[in-house]
Protein backbone atom coordinates (compact mmCIF):
# COMPACT_ATOMS: atom_id res chain seq x y z
CA UNK A 1 0.00 0.00 0.00
CA UNK A 2 1.70 3.53 -0.62
CA UNK A 3 2.70 5.80 1.77
CA UNK A 4 0.45 9.08 1.95
CA UNK A 5 2.89 11.67 1.31
CA UNK A 6 2.20 14.27 4.49
CA UNK A 7 0.10 17.39 3.83
CA UNK A 8 2.22 20.55 3.76
CA UNK A 9 1.78 23.32 6.24
CA UNK A 10 1.26 26.36 4.22
CA UNK A 11 3.79 29.22 5.71
CA UNK A 12 2.82 31.81 3.28
CA UNK A 13 0.12 33.76 5.55
CA UNK A 14 2.89 33.03 8.28
CA UNK A 15 4.38 36.10 6.98
CA UNK A 16 1.17 38.41 6.67
CA UNK A 17 0.21 37.53 10.38
CA UNK A 18 3.56 38.24 11.58
CA UNK A 19 3.79 41.86 10.03
CA UNK A 20 0.26 42.59 11.59
CA UNK A 21 1.16 41.75 14.72
CA UNK A 22 3.88 43.98 14.46
CA UNK A 23 2.10 47.10 13.47
CA UNK A 24 -0.47 46.22 16.25
CA UNK A 25 2.20 46.48 18.91
CA UNK A 26 3.63 49.42 17.01
CA UNK A 27 0.68 51.52 17.49
CA UNK A 28 -0.86 50.60 20.59
CA UNK A 29 2.26 50.23 22.94
CA UNK A 30 2.58 53.81 24.49
CA UNK A 31 6.14 54.95 25.56
CA UNK A 32 6.11 56.46 28.83
CA UNK A 33 8.52 59.87 28.73
CA UNK A 34 10.45 61.61 31.20
CA UNK A 35 9.34 64.51 32.56
CA UNK A 36 11.95 67.05 33.27
CA UNK A 37 12.89 71.00 33.85
CA UNK A 38 13.61 73.17 31.17
CA UNK A 39 16.92 74.98 33.13
CA UNK A 40 19.79 77.50 32.08
CA UNK A 41 23.05 77.43 34.37
CA UNK A 42 23.81 80.87 35.19
CA UNK A 43 27.65 82.05 33.56
CA UNK A 44 30.43 81.22 36.08
CA UNK A 45 31.21 84.60 37.79
CA UNK A 46 34.59 85.28 39.94
CA UNK A 47 33.23 87.04 43.05
CA UNK A 48 36.28 87.74 45.63
CA UNK A 49 34.04 88.89 48.09
CA UNK A 50 30.07 87.12 48.09
CA UNK A 51 27.37 89.05 49.16
CA UNK A 52 25.88 89.62 52.57
CA UNK A 53 22.26 87.90 51.95
CA UNK A 54 20.02 89.05 54.31
CA UNK A 55 17.57 86.59 55.66
CA UNK A 56 14.34 88.43 54.64
CA UNK A 57 15.53 87.89 51.30
CA UNK A 58 15.38 84.45 51.19
CA UNK A 59 11.87 82.44 51.04
CA UNK A 60 12.53 79.30 52.02
CA UNK A 61 11.30 76.32 50.93
CA UNK A 62 11.65 73.04 52.22
CA UNK A 63 10.12 69.42 50.93
CA UNK A 64 10.49 66.48 53.95
CA UNK A 65 10.36 62.87 52.92
CA UNK A 66 6.90 62.53 53.25
CA UNK A 67 6.45 64.77 50.53
CA UNK A 68 4.92 67.01 53.37
CA UNK A 69 6.02 71.07 52.06
CA UNK A 70 6.94 73.66 54.21
CA UNK A 71 7.43 77.07 53.68
CA UNK A 72 8.90 78.94 55.61
CA UNK A 73 9.03 76.30 58.64
CA UNK A 74 5.63 76.31 58.23
CA UNK A 75 3.22 73.31 56.92
CA UNK A 76 1.92 74.42 53.31
CA UNK A 77 -0.51 72.77 50.43
CA UNK A 78 1.17 72.91 47.20
CA UNK A 79 -1.88 75.23 45.80
CA UNK A 80 -0.96 78.03 48.31
CA UNK A 81 2.94 78.08 47.17
CA UNK A 82 2.47 79.78 44.15
CA UNK A 83 0.69 82.67 46.15
CA UNK A 84 3.25 82.87 48.90
CA UNK A 85 6.37 82.82 46.44
CA UNK A 86 4.71 85.42 44.68
CA UNK A 87 4.02 87.62 47.58
CA UNK A 88 7.37 87.45 48.66
CA UNK A 89 8.91 88.44 45.20
CA UNK A 90 6.44 90.96 44.95
CA UNK A 91 6.93 92.39 48.60
CA UNK A 92 9.12 95.52 48.33
CA UNK A 93 9.72 96.34 51.66
CA UNK A 94 13.21 97.75 50.72
CA UNK A 95 13.90 101.97 51.39
CA UNK A 96 15.78 104.40 49.55
CA UNK A 97 17.97 102.34 47.09
CA UNK A 98 16.57 99.27 47.61
CA UNK A 99 13.00 100.36 47.35
CA UNK A 100 10.97 99.07 44.31
CA UNK A 101 8.85 101.44 42.63
CA UNK A 102 6.83 98.71 40.47
CA UNK A 103 6.23 96.14 42.75
CA UNK A 104 2.48 95.53 44.28
CA UNK A 105 2.80 93.36 47.28
CA UNK A 106 2.32 94.93 51.19
CA UNK A 107 6.01 96.12 51.81
CA UNK A 108 6.26 93.83 54.77
CA UNK A 109 9.70 95.05 56.42
CA UNK A 110 9.93 91.45 57.33
CA UNK A 111 9.79 90.09 53.59
CA UNK A 112 11.87 90.74 50.71
CA UNK A 113 13.14 94.20 49.92
CA UNK A 114 12.89 94.24 46.26
CA UNK A 115 13.22 91.60 43.31
CA UNK A 116 16.76 91.96 42.51
CA UNK A 117 17.70 90.46 45.81
CA UNK A 118 14.81 88.12 46.45
CA UNK A 119 16.36 84.60 46.59
CA UNK A 120 14.05 81.46 46.59
CA UNK A 121 15.73 78.60 48.17
CA UNK A 122 14.24 75.03 47.73
CA UNK A 123 15.95 72.27 49.73
CA UNK A 124 13.85 68.27 49.59
CA UNK A 125 14.84 65.41 51.19
CA UNK A 126 16.48 62.39 49.69
CA UNK A 127 13.74 60.19 49.68
CA UNK A 128 11.33 63.07 48.28
CA UNK A 129 9.10 61.47 45.40
CA UNK A 130 10.36 62.80 42.10
CA UNK A 131 6.18 63.63 41.25
CA UNK A 132 6.31 66.26 44.11
CA UNK A 133 9.71 67.55 43.44
CA UNK A 134 8.28 68.21 39.82
CA UNK A 135 4.82 69.75 40.86
CA UNK A 136 6.90 71.92 43.54
CA UNK A 137 9.12 73.31 41.24
CA UNK A 138 6.20 73.80 38.48
CA UNK A 139 4.53 76.20 40.98
CA UNK A 140 7.83 78.59 41.83
CA UNK A 141 8.54 78.84 37.79
CA UNK A 142 4.76 79.85 37.87
CA UNK A 143 4.76 82.20 40.64
CA UNK A 144 7.62 84.16 38.51
CA UNK A 145 6.13 84.20 35.06
CA UNK A 146 2.54 85.29 36.91
CA UNK A 147 4.22 88.17 37.89
CA UNK A 148 6.31 88.68 34.85
CA UNK A 149 3.15 88.21 32.44
CA UNK A 150 1.96 90.97 34.43
CA UNK A 151 4.78 93.35 33.97
CA UNK A 152 5.12 92.90 30.27
CA UNK A 153 1.77 93.96 30.25
CA UNK A 154 2.32 96.98 31.88
CA UNK A 155 5.06 97.70 29.72
CA UNK A 156 3.49 96.35 26.71
CA UNK A 157 -0.08 96.83 26.47
CA UNK A 158 -0.65 96.89 22.52
CA UNK A 159 1.92 93.80 22.52
CA UNK A 160 -1.52 91.69 22.83
CA UNK A 161 0.49 88.68 24.12
CA UNK A 162 1.91 87.45 27.22
CA UNK A 163 5.62 87.44 28.89
CA UNK A 164 5.79 83.58 28.64
CA UNK A 165 3.82 83.82 24.65
CA UNK A 166 6.68 85.94 23.60
CA UNK A 167 9.53 84.33 25.03
CA UNK A 168 8.03 81.08 23.58
CA UNK A 169 8.14 82.93 20.07
CA UNK A 170 11.87 84.37 21.06
CA UNK A 171 13.09 80.96 21.07
CA UNK A 172 10.92 79.31 18.03
CA UNK A 173 13.36 79.32 15.01
CA UNK A 174 10.47 80.01 12.80
CA UNK A 175 10.45 83.45 14.44
CA UNK A 176 12.50 85.95 12.34
CA UNK A 177 15.31 87.97 13.04
CA UNK A 178 13.48 91.17 12.64
CA UNK A 179 10.68 90.05 15.44
CA UNK A 180 13.18 89.01 17.28
CA UNK A 181 15.27 92.13 17.37
CA UNK A 182 11.85 93.51 18.38
CA UNK A 183 11.13 91.42 21.27
CA UNK A 184 14.96 90.51 22.64
CA UNK A 185 15.36 94.06 24.63
CA UNK A 186 10.85 93.90 26.03
CA UNK A 187 12.19 90.47 27.51
CA UNK A 188 15.54 91.91 28.83
CA UNK A 189 13.41 94.36 30.91
CA UNK A 190 10.69 92.23 32.41
CA UNK A 191 13.65 89.85 33.57
CA UNK A 192 15.68 92.50 35.01
CA UNK A 193 12.35 93.36 37.37
CA UNK A 194 11.68 89.89 38.20
CA UNK A 195 15.09 88.00 37.87
CA UNK A 196 14.81 83.94 38.57
CA UNK A 197 16.57 83.58 41.55
CA UNK A 198 15.60 79.71 42.22
CA UNK A 199 18.47 78.00 44.71
CA UNK A 200 18.75 74.60 45.32
CA UNK A 201 20.18 73.31 48.09
CA UNK A 202 21.91 70.06 48.70
CA UNK A 203 19.17 67.13 49.82
CA UNK A 204 18.89 66.10 52.89
CA UNK A 205 19.62 62.27 54.35
CA UNK A 206 17.17 60.79 55.34
CA UNK A 207 17.94 59.01 58.91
Amino acid sequence: MPRRAAPEVNAGSMADIAFLLLIFFLVTTTIETDSGINRKLPPMEELEDPPVIRERNIFTVLINKNNQLLVEEELADIKELRSLAMAFLDNGGGQNEEACNYCQGSKDSDSSDNPQKAIISLKNDRETSYKMYIAVQNELVAAYNELRNREFALLNPMSGITYTEAEKRYNDPRTSAEEKEKLGPKLDEVKNRFPQKLSEAEPNKSN
